[in-house]
């Protein structure tokens, strides 16, 4: 199939920063409590749900522009029309399922930041708000750079089909010894520089003790998680140029697999310890989607279907199989 031209457009652009606007300005308003909070299980669920359906709507309405709106500049026959649209939307969702997936390797890291500063839950809220909006940032910057140098060098493909395999492979190694996250050079940057207390102060990020300015815990946390997603984004962004190098599906999908990231980890914080093979299948997808990256180099070019498939089968495989074993607790 001849590839097909970049969708982005102003008007898509503008009627995807709308929809983002409101989603956020919705969640932050139903979920906006007075004082501490903690978010329960069921307040988690039914978010997590409502920004998978909103995901899944959109790519439905690019879907349905797509295929009937006019674009006189392409020249397209109807049936290409239709093959552009099917083409979009499957690559849209492909990478939308393919974020997701790895953001869930994002919501096991915030768990462990979490615990290491013994941060308690009700506080934990207003960290992931100022995270997500740090990671959504992070992931238009880190999209651009990607397109713009992908436009450049081709050849750049194949770095990143590199990378995404070592990767995997290092996942496969990880170890489950919980880290010491105060010898990180970062860590120990970041406290020379700034005054912190041990002690928490509500919600607060900064508080005054005996009149000197400090930084609490909550906001050392907070700068953990906003280099963490950094890092994430190393990873992810890569990816999916793999399903797609249109930069408007990219940059969709991925903002759309982060905004519900916080509701996601509310859901799932409380179940990290039955997901012991997860760690596994996300691996095998970074290898799998980092080596259909450097089949390119031979003109092999696995179908976005096939991709999707792979990613479904591995993540649902790996989620049932950790199901099914007894959790690390016991």
């Amino acid at each position: 199939m001849t590839p097909i031209p970049p969708i982005g457009s102003p008007f898509l652009y503008t009627v995807f920063t709308i929809a983002v606007l409101i989603m956020i300005a919705v969640d932050m308003l139903a979920l906006k409590q007075t004082g501490d909070h903690k978010v329960s299980v069921k307040e988690a669920l039914i978010w997590t749900l409502v920004w998978v359906t909103v995901a899944l709507l959109f790519n439905v309405w690019l879907y349905w522009y797509l295929a009937h709106g006019e674009f006189p500049d392409l020249n397209l026959t109807v049936e290409a029309q239709q093959a552009m649209a099917v083409e979009a939307s499957m690559d849209y969702l492909t990478g939308y399922v393919l974020e997701k997936s790895l953001s869930i390797d994002n919501i096991f890291v915030f768990l462990l930041i979490f615990s290491f500063f013994k941060i308690p839950a009700k506080f934990q809220r207003r960290v992931l708000v100022y995270g997500i909006f740090a990671a959504i940032a992070l992931r238009v910057i880190m999209v651009l750079i990607g397109a713009s140098l992908i436009s450049q060098f081709e050849w750049i493909l194949y770095v990143f089909g590199a990378f995404l395999v070592y990767t995997g492979f290092t996942m496969f190694k990880k170890s489950d010894e919980e880290e010491d996250l105060n010898q990180k050079w970062f860590i120990r940057f970041i406290k020379k520089r700034m005054k912190f207390t041990d002690k928490l102060d509500a919600e607060h990020f900064f508080t005054k003790e005996n009149g000197v300015r400090y930084g609490t815990p909550l906001l050392l946390t907070l700068i953990v998680i906003t280099i963490s997603d950094i890092i994430f984004a190393v990873d992810s962004v890569p990816a999916i140029f793999a399903i797609t190098k249109d930069p408007f599906i990219v940059m969709t999908s991925n903002v759309f697999a982060i905004l519900g990231l916080r509701a996601m980890y509310f859901l799932l914080a409380d179940m990290a310890d039955r997901f012991a093979f997860l760690q596994y299948g996300l691996a095998t997808i970074l290898v799998f989607i980092g080596s259909k990256m450097l089949l390119l180099a031979f003109d092999f070019h696995i179908p976005t279907s096939i991709s999707l498939s792979v990613v479904l089968i591995v993540l649902v495989g790996s989620v049932l199989i950790s199901l099914k074993s007894k959790p690390k607790t016991e």
